[in-house]
């Protein structure tokens, strides 16, 4: 019996230990530079053979061009609507038509907002300078309002350090991505050197209180291996990573990328609210006379599997399910399977939940029978540390010998619990990462009251009503398991549910909801089963 406990004492440490890791490593991958980003950035070795044109480039001041007073130029889909401002072409807003920014919906996400477009997101940095200021620019194109199935563009033409740069944007209204194709020209006699840096921009894209929905940078490296840095003061100073396939702003549920051709340097900045990332080209050379075109690609919007599979360029790395992804999709998918038909994810959680208890019925059938006959030779073990008591080796000598006689494991009652753990872990980081969880509603609002409750099931309980109950129904589960003969155990394993009530108080409600639902049953399989085994 001692052996038991033990083992369900680990079990139960071994779930808190990995959710306080997964909260407190926050700073392990990759080495950082001190340099902060607003400072020149550089980058790895760019793609040179992008191709030149051998058309004659002519001289700037003999094209016509005709700096234009800024002014707002608005493009409207289905999805987003975005405002750019011809003085460099980057946004001053960015809304997402589909996803509220509160309960109430009273107001759309923004990716970009005011704050944001202090710092010109989308805006080219060319030789480390803003050539939305130093530049001067003139656009072609109107509002737009893009309807589904179609698609658009905007041009934006500017002149900076004796270069044209031509920026080409195009929309399509059933895509989060925006397409960019960068043409540097020189008409001067002699090769340009210069350094191009494409930008995005968001502001905190999740509450600032949020324990389990952190704004953070992400990349992917050109081996495919996706890191994320969320320590706001390692962000203030600055970070700089070498040779990503892209860079990006992000939360649980939305993303900001910046996806260049080839390989570039990210550099990543938080300031004055602003999360900010710039993806850098180095080493390019326009010859005299040609011209140099680039390639980038944006992804604006939600964290939605097939939007992000339909982008490509990895960007579904983001959707970090842990290491135990496979289970973590898998309950995904039964989630939205079951939504199809009950329309509330509460109910699907539920529904998944006892899915999963009925097919752990087999093993837990055989527990609560190992358990209830660890309960009858209860008197006998007490027997057995009083006759030997001292000898702690002799007590686990005889113990194991009585449990033999009686056909009796000592882990037959913690092995489901040993197999829920990396069921509880995957099911944790799907409901973490679902953006279908987003203010979906279980139960709205507290019966018999206008009070909001359970409106969000990514949210946590407001009122700690089910963490409290669910502790309740882990107490239940004790008082129906036979009690560890050693005082001590006995108190260590009373304490378990304060502890995980208390862990529990603030995980989002869905993950709170399965393992409240998760314990009800069992309390019902294990009182059926006791049952049937004494009749």
């Amino acid at each position: 019996m001692l052996q038991k406990y033990r083992i369900v004492i680990a079990c139960v440490l071994s779930i808190v230990i990995i959710f306080g890791w997964n909260f407190f490593s926050r700073k392990m991958g990759w080495v950082q530079s001190p340099e902060p980003a607003q400072q020149t950035a550089t980058s790895v070795q760019s793609d040179s053979s992008a191709p030149e044109q051998t058309k004659k480039i002519m001289p700037l001041a003999e094209t016509g061009f005709t700096p234009a007073p800024g002014r707002d130029i608005t493009v409207s889909t289905p999805l987003y609507d975005a405002v750019f401002y011809s003085g460099g072409g980057f946004l001053k807003k960015f809304a997402l038509n589909k996803y509220n920014a509160n309960l109430t919906g009273d107001a759309k996400v923004m990716l970009v907002n005011d704050s944001v477009a202090r710092f010109a997101p989308l805006g080219i940095v060319l030789n480390g300078a803003p050539s939305w200021s130093k530049g001067a620019w003139q656009a072609t194109g109107e509002d737009m309002r893009i309807a589904k199935g179609q698609s658009g563009a905007l041009r934006f033409v500017g002149e900076m350090d004796g270069l044209r740069l031509i920026r080409e944007i195009s929309f399509n209204a059933d895509s989060y991505e925006l397409f960019e194709t960068l043409t540097l020209q020189n008409p001067g006699n002699n090769a340009a050197s210069v350094r191009v840096a494409f930008t995005v921009g968001t502001p905190s894209l999740s509450d600032s209180d949020s324990k389990y929905n952190r704004t953070k940078i992400s990349y992917l490296t050109s081996g495919e291996k996706f890191k994320s840095e969320d320590d706001n003061d390692d962000l203030t100073a600055g970070i700089k990573v070498p040779d990503l396939r892209w860079g990006a702003v992000q939360s649980n549920y939305f993303l900001a990328a910046v996806i260049p051709q080839g390989t570039s340097e990210m550099i990543a900045k938080f300031q004055d609210t602003v999360y900010r990332v710039a993806m850098e080209a180095r080493d390019l050379r326009v010859e005299a006379g040609s011209e140099l075109v680039l390639k980038t690609k944006y992804y604006m919007g939600p964290k939605e599997a097939d939007y992000l599979q339909a982008a490509g360029e990895e960007l579904s790395a983001s959707l970090d399910y842990g290491w135990l992804g496979i289970i973590s999709k898998f309950f995904l998918k039964l989630l939205q399977f079951f939504y199809k038909f009950v329309g509330n994810y509460g109910i699907a959680i539920i529904l998944l939940t006892a899915l999963i208890k009925i097919i752990l019925w087999p093993l837990s059938h055989k527990s609560y029978k190992s358990m209830e006959k660890m309960k009858k030779i209860q008197p006998l073990v007490k027997q057995l540390q009083e006759k030997y008591q001292g000898d702690r080796q002799k007590i686990q000598q005889e113990t194991m010998r009585l449990y033999k006689a009686y056909n009796v494991n000592p882990m037959g009652g913690c092995l489901p619990m040993v197999i829920q753990i990396p069921i509880f872990i995957a099911l944790y980081y799907a409901l973490l990462g679902a953006i279908e969880l987003r203010h979906a509603a279980f139960i709205t609002y507290l019966p018999f009251t206008h009070k909001i409750w359970l409106a969000d099931l990514s949210a946590m309980d407001p009122y700690f009503i089910t963490p409290i109950i669910m502790g309740i129904s882990m107490l239940v589960q004790q008082k129906m398991t036979p009690a560890a003969g050693d005082p001590t155990q006995q108190k260590v394993m009373m304490i378990m549910p304060v502890v995980f009530t208390f862990m529990f108080a603030y995980f989002p409600s869905g993950l709170v909801l399965y393992w409240l639902v998760s314990n009800v049953i069992s309390i019902a399989q294990q009182w059926f089963i006791l049952r049937r085994v004494k009749s």
